[in-house]
């Protein structure tokens, strides 16, 4: 997630999925996990046969003295209050704990809270884990969470994650290791994002003594499984197994994360043993990889979906019929296999299957059945541009060499807006621009739509589904729909899972039926293991699990 972009949730410097074929670099065929189901469901168009999702890699039979993996680029600080992205997070999860926790099975368990309550609807009281200790030897206290949570109401510090917290209305020790948040209205979200880096702890003490340089010098000071060891900037970030740490004991003594931001270089340190793994494998590596004999590509749930962002609806796009049109016409298909390897499900579904996995059956077949389907239509989309009367019309969608995903996806725009008689015309965003897009109206100006790869930080739909209320920071084209907003608040204030979930069924279909995006595809997460190690999740678990602490001898 990218800087200044409170819950919002983008693509990412060219580094996703691959797809994982029989070969030389064995596909691990283990029980799948819950994930993009195959064809059959409204919403899924393609039976895909070139990946499988898998619970996990084969458990680690030993220790190992270290491991190195690639990093497709240095992160701006470890800041948890700015870890709003891949490659902040992959190495935070690891040496910062957050009050609850990912499981490698994207569900959420105690963390540093060993017990949660909540008395009413509007009171969080966490019971703290007794005799956690910072990496400088410090015990965990109260007042170290109640400092670690209020940074992010300071608004003087800019936290990225601010809008998790926009219903809190006091944070308080009630205890020698009790905290109580109480907020002003229910928020069925807010203990979820206590798992992400939202709910993270750090010592006090360093905090302060560190100023605005907390994140980017020195030690962290958390209570994770690693400490930061040497950061070497533009190289690499060593991180040290914390040898006191209150659970299971880390199986690596190191971990060496190499900066890699050259998609040939990764590849290649992958294929010489450079480096010993890696998440986020680049697109254009697929074929290199999966026939070098030198490891395993796993596929896992990634809680990701690929789509176009709609950021103007006040020009061709504000007619509905347009926005149904493109959609119909759109070669999803292509795509998936030109940009993704086939490495992907097609779909319309602005959410993935996996975040639904707590809903009653007739729930989760209600949020996909009456999906648009995702098989092209040329003649109807024709018809529906006619009816508009927007033949010739002129739409601008963003393009960038940031990555396939993006390139690909603008390219196919273009060409479905041309046989069915709308004007597409390409503007290329630099890559290093291409975040302001998500931020800034002004980047957005002009362009009427753009690509967006986007990931659930906690697995819910409404993560995603409330960036179309009115005045939502990602609702960039400014829809309005009363009946929507009513729904996704009440959705945001019922936090029994199975009901909330009803309530968001009924809002994906609003979506779905407005075409507030345009989605194009379920997109799982990728790793890289070479022969020397294993025991890394293979879901976007990574992001707030410290996944390195189970990577260890695959021999």
């Amino acid at each position: 997630m990218p800087e200044l972009l409170p819950r919002s949730h983008i693509r990412r410097a060219g580094r996703r999925t691959a797809a994982a074929l029989a070969g030389a670099v064995s596909l691990a065929l283990v029980v799948s996990c819950s994930g993009p189901p195959d064809t059959g469901q409204s919403g899924h168009g393609n039976e895909n046969t070139t990946f499988r999702l898998s619970a996990g890699t084969p458990t680690a039979k030993g220790g190992i003295a270290s491991f190195t993996w690639g990093l497709y680029a240095e992160p701006p600080t470890l800041d948890y209050i700015y870890s709003f992205d891949y490659n902040q997070n992959l190495i935070l999860s690891n040496v910062c704990e957050s009050l609850m926790r990912w499981t490698p099975q994207l569900k959420e368990e105690p963390g540093l809270a060993e017990r949660l309550e909540t008395p009413n609807p509007t009171t969080f009281v966490f019971d703290l884990r007794p005799d956690v200790r910072f990496h400088d030897g410090g015990v965990m206290t109260a007042d170290d969470v109640v400092h670690s949570l209020k940074r992010h109401l300071d608004p003087s510090l800019g936290s990225y994650w601010i809008q998790t917290f926009q219903n809190v209305a006091s944070i308080g020790k009630t205890g020698p290791l009790q905290v109580t948040v109480k907020l002003k209205r229910p928020d069925s979200q807010f203990p979820q994002y206590m798992a992400t880096a939202a709910g993270a702890v750090a010592s006090t003490k360093r905090i302060k003594a560190a100023g605005q340089d907390y994140g980017t010098t020195g030690s962290l000071d958390c209570t994770g499984p690693y400490r930061l060891g040497t950061w070497t900037k533009g190289q690499s970030v060593t991180l040290d197994r914390f040898d006191d740490y209150w659970g299971a004991k880390a199986k690596s003594g190191k971990v060496v994360f190499n900066i890699l931001t050259d998609p040939s270089a990764q590849t290649n340190a992958l294929l010489s043993g450079e480096v010993d793994g890696s998440y986020l494998i680049p697109t254009e590596s697929y074929a290199r990889l999966r026939n070098s004999g030198q490891g395993t590509l796993f596929f896992g749930e990634g809680l990701t979906t690929i789509n176009v962002n709609v950021t103007n609806m006040k020009g061709p796009l504000g007619d509905v019929r347009v926005r149904r049109a493109l959609s119909m016409a759109l070669d999803r298909k292509g795509f998936v296999k030109a940009a993704l390897a086939g490495a992907a499900n097609i779909s319309t579904s602005l959410t993935p299957h996996a975040a639904w996995d707590a809903a009653e059956p007739q729930v989760k077949k209600a949020a996909f059945d009456d999906l648009p389907s995702a098989t092209r239509d040329l003649d109807k989309a024709r018809a529906l541009i006619k009816d508009a009367g927007a033949t010739g019309s002129t739409v601008t969608i963003a393009t960038s060499p940031i990555g396939q995903d993006v390139s690909l996806l603008a390219t196919a725009v273009q060409a479905a807006g041309t046989e069915i008689g709308l004007n597409v015309r390409l503007k290329t965003i630099a890559p290093n621009a291409y975040t302001a897009l998500f931020s800034d109206p002004e980047a957005r100006a002009g362009l009427d739509m753009f690509p967006e790869t986007y990931y659930l930080s906690v697995t819910d739909p409404l993560d995603l589904l409330s960036s179309f209320e009115t005045g939502a920071f990602e609702n960039h084209a400014d829809y309005s729909n009363p009946d929507y907003d009513k729904l996704v608040q009440q959705a945001v204030n019922t936090y029994e899972p199975a009901r909330r979930l009803a309530i968001e069924a009924e809002i994906q279909k609003i979506a779905a039926d407005d075409v507030l995006w345009i989605p194009v595809a379920e997109w799982p997460t990728s790793v890289f293991l070479n022969k020397r190690i294993t025991g890394a999740p293979t879901t976007i678990s990574y992001l707030y699990y410290p996944w390195a602490a189970d990577v260890g001898a695959a021999q």
